[in-house]
């Protein structure tokens, strides 16, 4: 009777977001994937090319901002806390646009003032760690908290789709806007890019957390969230958090070693020219795209409500990625005539399914916490994933330069490193096993509905 009363007043929350609302979240990733391009591509470009710098500088940098997203379980735990994803969002942005300036401003003044500009530099990409943490986490924990379980997986798919575009148009309008280069332009375009993408975040979010219905935290305002400590502890000491953390970080370390080692790959085992490379990098690309589509329309249209539904997938993508990694360490000592665009391709595609599954395994599990909100288990994620990609590619490139000295051969070397990131995929399949598995989720729904009948 009581949830017979409940059920035409929940019926509107029930949908959860909408296809807009994913898709102004998709849009606040988008400005975040334009501004981290800046600071990981364009200044690393000009550090390296323009002025002549050691290329460990700026990987060096890059990989700084990583470390500092270790803070995310922080920043996601104080949205929580605060009932206001919007201003953590907005706020994120406008201290990763001053960031981006601050590392243009630093880049500048690298060659006349090394010691201060590398000192900026260092502040900068801090800052730039710090929004991309605070924003990102609270962006994706307002996805999580929002959308209807059936939708997860095409929600992930938009967004992460949204972000890849934002980082692509930034790129090639960035890049025209820098013809000819000269300091002052950097700087002019810098400013601009910085001023479009806070503009938008600001728009996109504009009412857009009270649409978050019944899944949103509201739902459990009658719970305090537990303090800082106590709500790690209690992540740590769920057996499906704790599963999902380690899967997280296995996965992306084998997701991101071939990232700076795939063109090199190529240039000196096929002997593809600088153009040929980029251009194969660019198969990899559409690849992940192709994926990421195929998981969000099937994850979504053929698992439904299920709360373990995506869990086939994760481990199809991981399976998939192994597999394509498994056959580059036999091309690695094959070499021509190899079909080195279909392997890449293939090995793309399957990047992009477990990418988007476990994003969406990751958002139903977001909702599983006793008393911890989304935001927190989503900063535990997602400082796991950023770690492991900043150890990923430094260990891929490390162990093929390692490799190369020890073995005097190139082939091989990249074999070795291939057979061993597809391993660690493996080793994610096997662990996504139970980390994926519907308990966590199906409580995590069981809870939800208990909230708004009761």
């Amino acid at each position: 009777m009581h949830g017979s009363l409940a059920s035409p007043r929940a019926s509107k929350a029930d949908a959860g977001f909408g296809w807009l609302a994913i898709i102004r979240i998709g849009l606040v990733q988008a400005s975040i994937g334009a501004l981290v391009m800046m600071a990981t591509t364009v200044l690393n470009r000009v550090m390296v090319v323009e002025l002549g710098l050691l290329a460990a500088i700026p990987a060096g940098l890059v990989a700084w901002h990583y470390a500092v997203q270790l803070g995310r379980p922080l920043w996601g735990h104080a949205s929580d806390k605060g009932n206001n994803r919007t201003l953590w969002i907005i706020g994120g942005l406008v201290v990763l646009a001053a960031g981006a300036l601050l590392a243009t401003q630093a880049t500048l003044m690298l060659e006349g003032a090394f010691a201060a500009g590398f000192a900026l530099a260092v502040l900068a990409y801090a800052l730039i760690g710090m929004g991309v943490g605070a924003g990102g986490t609270s962006a994706l924990a307002l996805l999580a908290s929002g959308v209807a379980p059936q939708r997860r997986a095409a929600a992930a798919a938009v967004t992460w789709i949204m972000m890849v575009a934002g980082i692509v148009v930034s790129a090639i309008t960035v890049g025209e806007l820098l013809k000819p280069f000269s300091a002052e332009r950097l700087l002019v375009v810098a400013g601009g890019l910085a001023l479009v993408t806070v503009g938008i975040t600001v728009l996109a979010t504009f009412r857009l957390e009270r649409q978050a219905g019944r899944f949103g935290d509201a739902a459990r305002d009658d719970v305090a969230p537990p303090d800082f400590r106590a709500a790690l502890a209690e992540i740590w000491n769920e057996p499906a958090a704790r599963r999902f953390t380690i899967f997280i970080f296995v996965s992306m370390i084998a997701f991101s070693m071939q990232d700076l080692i795939l063109e090199p790959f190529a240039g000196l085992i096929f002997g593809l020219s600088p153009g040929e490379s980029t251009q194969l990098g660019g198969q990899h690309q559409g690849g992940i795209l192709l994926g990421m589509i195929v998981t969000g329309v099937g994850g979504s249209a053929f698992t439904g409500k299920r709360p373990d539904g995506l869990r086939a997938w994760v481990i199809g993508g991981c399976l998939l990625s192994a597999v394509g990694l498994g056959t580059l360490a036999l091309a690695a000592v094959s070499g021509p005539p190899w079909p080195l665009g279909v392997n890449v391709f293939v090995l793309g595609f399957g990047n992009g399914v477990f990418a988007v599954a476990a994003i969406g395994a990751m958002m139903g599990l977001a909702g599983a916490g006793e008393t911890t909100r989304e935001g927190v288990r989503m900063g535990v994620w997602g400082a796991s994933q950023a770690i492991a990609f900043g150890l990923g590619g430094l260990s891929g490139a490390v162990g093929v330069d390692l490799s190369r000295r020890m073995l005097g051969n190139d082939g091989t070397a990249f074999q070795l490193v291939f057979a061993l990131e597809a391993a660690a995929f493996v080793l994610a399949a096997l662990l996504a096993v139970k980390a994926t598995g519907g308990a966590a989720v199906r409580a995590s729904m069981t809870k939800q509905e208990g909230k708004v009948f009761a």
